[in-house]
């Protein structure tokens, strides 16, 4: 198992193929694990770096809620890339890890060839919608707190068959980065300059109109809607879901 030493905090990664790379980042309870059907397509001509966030699947869950933030998180990656000798990447993700994705590139725009946006938002300009936003993270945080991981049972695919080490890493992880407190990923959308994809599953209703808002702030961003899909379009539709994404490697030289 191969582990990343974070100041004590081991981050779990995996790596397949050989190429330029690509970074993809999973969603909040689930797992690395979620892009399975993605890595015979995806590291055919690149280097996929695959990676449990902190507090989630097998990486560790620290007991200080200090070790859990968007700021460490979008360092994870950066390191991520330094342990592979990577100086920049393809950086991708699915909800949280797309909310993460959009932030790792206002943190280190140098470090981003590209961007894929899977299914996720940009946060929010007005406090009262994220204050809204925050109240069901800490929802979730609460549910797992009094029911363990078995509140995660009936959801979405990728979170409802990812096995974790520490239930309460998820608790962690939900107040510390799901939740929001500012503007400054959404604000920075107009300043993205790489080429980047926004894919939605059409029954995704939740981040429907948020896919719509970043396809019409991110300059010549790409927009797929892939149909029969819901919140996980690469697991319900994986052969529409890394077409699209193979194509648009393509046709960017990347």
């Amino acid at each position: 198992m191969a582990l990343l030493d974070r100041d004590g905090v081991n981050i779990y990664y995996e790596t397949h193929g050989q190429g330029p790379a690509i970074l993809l980042t999973h969603g909040y309870a689930a797992t690395s694990q979620m892009w399975r059907g993605q890595v015979e397509a995806l590291a055919k001509d690149h280097t996929l770096i695959l990676w449990d966030m902190r507090g989630h699947g097998q990486s560790d869950s620290p007991d200080d809620d200090a070790a859990y933030s968007e700021s460490s998180t979008t360092a994870d990656m950066a390191a991520l890339l330094d342990l592979h000798g990577f100086d920049s990447a393809v950086i991708g993700g699915l909800s949280l890890g797309g909310y993460m994705s959009l932030a790792f590139h206002a943190d280190y725009p140098a470090r981003v060839k590209a961007l894929l946006v899977i299914d996720t938002g940009p946060g929010y300009k007005r406090a009262e919608p994220r204050a809204a936003w925050n109240r069901r993270a800490n929802a979730r945080a609460e549910a797992i707190e009094k029911h363990g991981l078995a509140a995660l049972a009936g959801g979405s695919p990728e979170r409802s068959r990812s096995v974790h080490k520490d239930p309460q890493g998820l608790v962690r992880a939900a107040r510390n980065m799901l939740t929001q407190y500012n503007a400054r990923v959404i604000e920075s959308l107009p300043s993205i300059a790489v080429p980047t994809i926004v894919v939605v599953g059409e029954q995704d209703e939740p981040f429907l109109a948020a896919t719509d808002y970043m396809a019409t702030k991110i300059p010549g961003a790409r927009k797929v809607m892939v149909p029969n899909a819901g919140h996980a379009v690469n697991i319900d539709q994986p052969a529409v879901f890394n077409a699209a994404i193979v194509d648009f490697l393509n046709d960017n030289g990347l």
